[in-house]
């Protein structure tokens, strides 16, 4: 498959792209300092920056699908004027876990522990979570991490959810960057979800 990573120098993007590479897929990886991006087999780097997606659009154009592992300063609004203007019609969003669920189905961001430094930047991924749904032409998929996730191994074994935060048995969530990315390039392949948010964790 032929995929474009926006984003692709950032701790999620660049585990993402080591990822497709590694599996033999072609990869158009996009940032603003592509510089910092491995020099990867099937790689080609663009320097671009996604608040214009009349520049991006054209480089991601003719590809299987395209992965945003942006930061949410970049409003839905613009990465969806890339999928338009490109024509590509899958987008996977790597999201935030702000607006899971807990164990009585109360959102995390809505909880008496979210930590209030966080707030802004949640309420940012919650409004990209909640315009995808409004857009009604993309096949978009948001995939929500575990709580915490941190640079670490890439063991290969985690489980998925849907809209509720996965925990392990000392009470956790989280998940290595490393293996979120196999998770990510197995939906790139798989297609198993579809304009809706899926979530994972050990």
């Amino acid at each position: 498959m032929k995929v474009a990573v926006l984003g692709a120098s950032g701790r999620a993007g660049s585990e993402i792209v080591k990822e497709l590479s590694a599996r033999g897929h072609e990869v158009v990886a996009v940032a603003r300092h592509p510089e910092k991006i491995a020099a990867l087999p099937g790689v080609t780097t663009h320097q671009s920056d996604a608040q214009d997606p009349a520049e991006v659009a054209p480089l991601v154009a003719g590809c299987d699908a395209v992965v945003s592992a942006l930061t949410f300063d970049v409003k839905a609004d613009k990465v969806l004027a890339i999928m338009h203007q490109s024509g590509v019609n899958r987008l996977l969003v790597t999201g935030g876990a702000a607006s899971l669920k807990d164990e009585n189905d109360q959102r995390l961001i809505d909880g008496p522990d979210f930590p209030p430094i966080w707030r802004n930047g949640a309420q940012m991924g919650i409004d990209f979570f909640y315009a995808l749904k409004e857009d009604k032409d993309v096949d978009w998929v948001f995939f929500s991490p575990a709580f915490n996730i941190f640079e670490g191994p890439r063991l290969g074994t985690f489980r998925l959810g849907k809209e509720h935060l996965i925990k392990d048995a000392a009470g956790e969530s989280k998940i290595s960057f490393a293996d979120y990315a196999i998770a990510m390039v197995d939906e790139v392949e798989g297609h198993a979800h579809s304009r809706e948010r899926f979530t994972i964790g050990y």
